[in-house]
């Protein structure tokens, strides 16, 4: 009989399947429980009064910040693409790496979304599907191992009462942060110390070496903690700290990513209100609102319109 049984991860299969389209849903379910419980007594004029407290200089430092951020994603997709073997210039690669991050992070399906517009950008270097594929990853893990990092380092390094403001507890979060920073670490010295490709499910895959797993550190954490700047900046004066608000800005950003919402919609919200209980709530539904604006909304639009630009441009020239 037993011979005849299926192997386990065949029967698995139709199981991890169905709990790929539920947890999604429960999640999104549970984040919009936790934003009514959090926002619904809030009025417009609330979170209007919040909005205009921002003042004309924090408005234009979030565009800033974004532009900054993307500009990097753009330094992450040159380091990738060189890792890969293509040669792609700086301009090409900045605007590829614009229109991939700035249309997957919207709507969601990073890898999925954002290799489909890089191989059809790229095409016209030279570029492989197999480069593609080795430079999204790289992003992937860029983004990865820089969250982990400034992550790591914000929940080390806050204080006993900075965690205490937060509802994160101070055991749990000095935990997690040592072990993200190890596990960070344990990245690079991996890349340092094993040059035989890894090989597993009959592909192989060649580590980068240690100096680009040191850039993708670098730039990974510069990147996010912009991103993170980006919220905390519209916060009140009286809120937490950076240094704890990136802690809790990385746990909400893996939970977002985790529940396969686009853009971590509502999930990532949710997680952010729970763990800074002390910011008034107004305030953090519209810092949510301009965030969403400034690194969301506006750089779709011009993904958009640069994309249908692009391809009106390469059907002229076909």
């Amino acid at each position: 009989m037993a011979d005849h049984l299926p192997p386990p991860d065949h029967r698995l299969a139709p199981v991890l399947r169905a709990a790929l389209h539920v947890v999604p849903v429960l999640l999104l379910i549970a984040a919009a429980w936790v934003l009514w419980r959090e926002f619904h007594k809030l009025s417009f004029a609330e979170v209007s009064a919040a909005m205009a407290g921002w003042g004309l200089q924090s408005i234009l430092l979030t565009l800033v910040l974004a532009a900054a951020s993307f500009v990097l994603m753009g330094a992450v997709e040159w380091v990738a693409l060189r890792w890969t073997g293509a040669r792609v210039p700086w301009w090409p690669t900045l605007a590829g790496s614009f229109l991939a991050n700035a249309i997957a992070h919207a709507i969601g399906a990073n890898l999925l979304v954002s290799g489909a517009i890089r191989a059809r950008f790229y095409d016209r270097y030279g570029v492989t599907l197999t480069q593609v594929a080795g430079t999204t990853v790289f992003a992937a893990v860029s983004f990865g191992v820089g969250l982990a990092t400034l992550s790591g380092a914000g929940l080390v390094l806050a204080t006993h009462a900075e965690l205490a403001r937060t509802a994160i507890p101070p055991a749990i979060g000095r935990a997690l942060g040592w072990t993200l920073l190890f596990g960070a670490a344990a990245y690079v010295t991996l890349c340092a110390l094993r040059r035989e490709p890894i090989r597993a499910f009959g592909r192989s895959v060649t580590l980068p070496s240690v100096r680009d797993a040191l850039a993708q550190v670098v730039l990974g954490v510069v990147d996010n903690a912009i991103a993170a700047a980006i919220l905390w900046i519209l916060l009140p004066a009286a809120g937490p700290s950076f240094v704890t608000f990136v802690g809790a800005y990385a746990v909400a950003c893996i939970v977002g990513l985790a529940s396969s919402v686009p853009g971590g919609a509502g999930v990532f919200e949710s997680a952010m209100a729970a763990l800074l209980p002390s910011v008034e709530p107004a305030a953090l539904a519209a810092a949510f609102l301009g965030y969403r604006l400034a690194y969301y909304l506006l750089p779709l639009i011009l993904a958009i319109i640069g994309l249908a630009g692009d391809t009106v441009r390469k059907n002229e020239r076909t």
